[in-house]
């Protein structure tokens, strides 16, 4: 029997439903022992929302802290700009994770506890979080992990071309979040739900994200007209803190969220974070997709639908492969007439449709059997030291 930790070491909710089916589906066989570990009460309180509780009582529910007096120091000044409980929870629990044979984890500052920690016995296993095309998905870093689960053909023919990841390293099971999120929906209060609905979801980088160009204007767009229902619901950690901090690309920006002529529009919804942005609730509620890079378009194209982006940075993108989900509808450069462009999307949507397949056949290999047991598949065999390839 190996112990394995699945870490959701992070401020919001938004990566849990990538991993948390796979810890269920293995803890539902009994072979191993689980640990949930968790850094903030929000993410305990949104595994037990999600979770089975029969499956949760299998597991053990850990939350991490910080230990030492000099790591709660430097979160104190540094944390309203950048994730610093986050990075110096490893440090700090060095022994917690040393006890584990694996720890699965859906993001990569993980990889710290072999590069800085050399915890080199304990494997890594990473599940992702989305299914997007940012080359930040598929950089070397990727490389650092032991056992990489991907969700389809495209994310393992990239990560084996760009990021030198071996094959042998790589597994794929489908996309466990549509195990746990695939029938959530949004219960709209809008006073004409029957209107098409669209979703406008903005990334968080400020030099990726159309929000801090063009976020104003959309929303104002959908006031004082009647021919669409909105859902402003963008990345989550977009309005998490007062500035915008990404690493790649390098980027710093102060956000403000929408004023309250937005948020007292009945046509409109906003939610700058709750879970309901990041469970696919919005996604299949929604008509028509308008955004930018975020990989929720994938979760959205699940269902083949008109969808639209923002070029906001005027971005060469024809033939780049970290936008290439702009095939799949049209793109513009300006908000300019945007009712009218969304009106043309929806008409042309015939001509997107075969594109709009190709895509989600090439990001997501799906089949009877559910993405998580695959994975849990996948984890048991790597940890059995079985072949994958």
């Amino acid at each position: 029997m190996k112990r394995i930790c699945f870490l959701f070491n992070h401020d919001q909710t938004h990566q849990l439903a990538h991993s948390l089916p796979i810890a269920l589906a293995l803890a539902a066989r009994g072979e191993h022992r689980i640990v949930l570990a968790f850094a903030k009460p929000a993410i305990r309180a949104e595994i037990e929302r999600q979770a089975d509780p029969a499956l949760l009582a299998r597991m053990e529910l850990v939350q991490l802290g910080l230990k030492r007096g000099v790591s709660q120091a430097l979160a104190g000044i540094l944390e309203r700009l950048v994730p610093a409980t986050k990075l110096l929870i490893y440090r700090d629990n060095l022994d917690f994770f040393g006890s584990f044979d694996a720890v699965v984890v859906s993001e990569k500052t993980t990889l710290l506890l072999k590069t800085r920690y050399g915890l080199d016995k304990v494997k890594l296993i990473h599940t992702r979080h989305g299914a997007g095309d940012r080359a930040i998905g598929f950089n070397r870093t990727s490389a650092g992990f032991d056992l990489v689960l991907v969700s389809g053909p495209k994310i393992r023919d990239r990560l084996i071309a760009d990021a030198g990841l071996a094959p042998e390293r790589i597994a794929l099971v489908g996309y466990p979040k549509f195990d746990l999120c695939a029938d959530n929906r949004f219960a709209d209060t809008f006073p004409a739900p029957e209107r098409p609905t669209v979703i406008y979801n903005s990334h968080p980088s400020p030099k990726l994200s159309s929000w801090f160009k063009h976020g104003a204007a959309v929303l104002e767009a959908f006031r004082n007209q009647d021919r669409y229902n909105l859902i402003f619901a963008p990345h989550v950690m977009l309005f998490e803190r007062k500035w915008v901090v990404t690493i790649d690309p390098p980027s710093l920006a102060r956000v403000t969220p929408p004023g309250a002529e937005y948020r007292n529009e009945p046509r409109i919804h906003i939610d700058t974070g709750s879970a309901a942005s990041s469970d696919m609730s919005y996604t299949n509620r929604a008509d028509i997709y308008l955004g930018d890079v975020s990989s929720q378009i994938y979760e959205f194209l699940r269902e083949p639908r008109p969808c639209l982006f923002l070029n906001s940075h005027l971005v060469d993108w024809q033939g780049d492969p970290n936008y290439l989900h702009w095939q799949a509808g049209p793109v513009l450069e300006s908000t300019v007439g945007l009712l009218d462009a969304i009106d043309a999307a929806v008409g042309s949507h015939c001509d997107y449709a075969p594109r709009q397949q190709a895509l989600i056949d090439a990001t997501f290999s799906l089949s009877e059997r559910p993405s998580a047991e695959r994975a849990a598949d996948a984890i048991g065999a790597f940890l059995e030291g079985k072949t994958l390839v």
